[in-house]
């Protein structure tokens, strides 16, 4: 059993980084800690960058999970290829790039590429958000799955994840106290299907729709609340296609967690909002 602490970063291919920095800042509200030709690195939290922009095709994306014992990191490796998991460790120039000391990396049953890193690199500053979106970090991802019975049956035979909730066949699974750091969405594709950001109360999400309306940007699904992790939210469109939600209160598990009934909501747009909040979102709809 592979064992991980949280989600790191996600890394997304563009091939505008101007457009990318400008969006990244100025809208969603996050801190530019590096720029180069081929990279721009962001950060949301006390992490050197919980996100970073790749030049190169927007098709290419990847999260990262932190190895809770760094030192597990070559067993990881020897796990995954026991179990023909398509997996390689990465090079010492990659590992710079990540702004880690050592990564490995596989492909889940669909072919999302996923990267385990170990001592990933703290920032020596605080964030100090572009712009006051009331951001307190890097929240969950959703991931589009093929299969997300398939895919949620290799999460729980090789790591330490654990089932939430589950929207239709589509697992929110978790790997610590907190709701849920990933959701496997039902898709035709691989890739990211949107990227969270927690902020710290209702008022941010309802400033935001505000803002976000105002730069005439597209809203694709909120403001509302989710009846499973108890979240208010917001969902947008940002570069390249990319959904981005701002939310908050993504409630702890309560009490035992070994001993937490997961629940089963339908696939319905009633189980991604109980405010009433249609989404525009192709992984969402019946």
């Amino acid at each position: 059993m592979i064992e991980v602490r949280d989600i790191h970063y996600a890394r997304l291919g563009t091939r505008d980084l101007d457009a990318a920095e400008k969006y990244a800042t100025d809208i969603i509200g996050l801190q530019k800690v590096e720029r180069s030709n081929d990279r721009l690195y962001l950060k949301s939290d006390s992490r050197h960058h919980t996100l970073a922009y790749c030049l190169g095709d927007p098709a290419e994306q990847v999260i990262a999970f932190e190895l809770k014992d760094w030192s597990t990191l070559g067993a990881a490796h020897e796990h995954l290829r026991a179990a023909d998991v398509p997996c390689g460790m990465g090079s010492d120039a990659e590992a710079a790039d990540r702004h880690v000391e050592a990564f490995m990396w596989f492909l889940d049953p669909t072919g999302n590429r996923i990267e385990l890193v170990a001592r990933p690199h703290e920032a020596g500053r605080r964030y100090f958000p572009a712009r006051d979106a009331g951001i307190l970090g890097f929240g969950h991802v959703g991931l589009c799955s093929t299969d997300p019975v398939r895919d949620q049956a290799f999460w729980l035979s090789h790591f330490n994840t654990l089932v939430s909730d589950w929207i239709g066949p589509c697992p929110l699974l978790r790997v610590n106290a907190r709701h849920h750091q990933m959701a496997l969405f039902a898709a035709k594709r691989k890739g990211i299907q949107h990227i969270n950001h927690q902020v710290a109360e209702i008022d941010d999400i309802m400033r935001a729709w505000y803002f976000l309306n105002e730069k005439k940007i597209r809203i694709v699904f909120g403001p509302g609340r989710h009846p499973t992790s108890g979240g208010n939210f917001l969902y947008f469109e940002g570069p390249d296609g990319m959904i981005f939600e701002y939310s908050n209160s993504d409630r702890n598990i309560i009490g035992d967690l070994s001993s937490y009934k997961p629940r089963q909501f339908p696939l319905h747009p009633t189980s991604f909002c109980m405010w009433g909040s249609k989404p525009d979102i192709a992984e969402f709809k019946e």
